[in-house]
């Protein structure tokens, strides 16, 4: 049975920093693409930042130059450094990891993010 478990988040002061971390177990298959996602209430789910198996990545705009994506693949975990937080970045952030052979999606539980202002 594949799980993710994210880890990582909590409350902090804006212009602070997260590290958010997702590990993988149960896993036999390669993996394709990581990612995080994160849902504020009343908004659906965004893509904050993904990252390929070669190691390309792309984030939405309103992270770009704050957050960086990173994974271990020996770990299977991928990483997300947040930094110079704003409150707009209060959400539950979700882990992502895409099967290679079929593109089957698998997600964390989620981790909440408050930044107070």
């Amino acid at each position: 049975q594949v799980q993710l478990v994210e880890s990582g988040g909590g409350l902090v002061q804006a212009g602070g920093s997260l590290r958010l971390s997702c590990a993988a177990s149960g896993i036999i298959f390669t993996i394709n693409d990581m990612g995080w996602y994160r849902q504020a209430p009343g908004n659906q789910r965004e893509l904050v930042a993904r990252i390929t198996r070669g190691g390309s990545t792309n984030y939405a705009d309103s992270v770009k130059g704050r957050f960086t994506i990173s994974r271990d693949d020996a770990k299977k975990t991928v990483y997300l450094q947040m930094n110079s937080l704003k409150a707009e970045d209060t959400a539950v952030y979700y882990c992502n990891f895409q099967r290679l052979f079929d593109s089957h999606d698998y997600w964390g539980q989620g981790t909440q993010v408050t930044v107070s202002s």
